[in-house]
């Protein structure tokens, strides 16, 4: 980059020095070479943004993953710790690259996960559940705003919370079920699968 700036300023210098060159034949090809590089580096940027809330996002379901597996088990100080882990990712999440009506989408689902992830980290086991069928849906909005790059799946347990049902999200096709831990661990199915 700091290369292309020093061949634009020799360029534009050499341009200007030039009494017998046209001036805008001399430095139209440095303008359509500075939109060029322009252009790139505004890409770039994107990426950059893109690649970074891809990362925060990945760290948010990584956390989330935690509290799965830690339910699967029926481990609640597990579960409680990446809870707090989750809370934590969930408010340093930084929103700036969304457009304005994604970031008040983000906002409130992030509150709200927010809340469910602080009472995973302070509760018994049963109540831990109830938050994580809660954050669950709060997560896969959050995922259909920002994406990830992880391959999941969406699961379905359709006895939990008196057959109501509760959605959950894996890396694996395999069925884990959170919901009711050693007792039935293989109920349910995967509804979809995540990019």
């Amino acid at each position: 980059m700091t290369l292309g700036i020093l061949t634009m300023t020799l360029a534009t210098l050499t341009a200007m020095s030039c009494k017998d060159g046209k001036k805008d034949g001399a430095t139209a090809p440095m303008s359509n070479e500075m939109y060029q590089n322009n252009d790139q580096n505004q890409e770039g940027s994107k990426m950059m943004a893109d690649n970074s809330s891809n990362s925060a996002t990945n760290t948010i379901i990584d956390n989330y993953l935690q509290i799965k597996n830690a339910l699967v088990t029926d481990d609640q100080e597990a579960a409680a710790k990446a809870g707090g882990d989750l809370f934590d990712d969930l408010e340093g999440f930084d929103m700036s690259t969304y457009s304005s009506q994604e970031q008040k989408e983000l906002t409130d689902i992030i509150e709200d996960a927010k809340e469910n992830a602080e009472h995973i980290s302070d509760s018994p086991i049963e109540h831990q559940r109830e938050h994580f069928d809660l954050l669950s849906k709060d997560l896969i909005d959050m995922i259909a705003i920002t994406g990830t790059d992880k391959k999941l799946y969406q699961d379905f347990c359709p006895m939990y919370n008196d057959n109501k049902g509760a959605q959950w999200l894996s890396t694996t096709e395999e069925i884990k079920n959170p919901y009711m831990g050693s007792k039935m661990p293989g109920c349910g199915k995967v509804q979809k699968e995540i990019n």
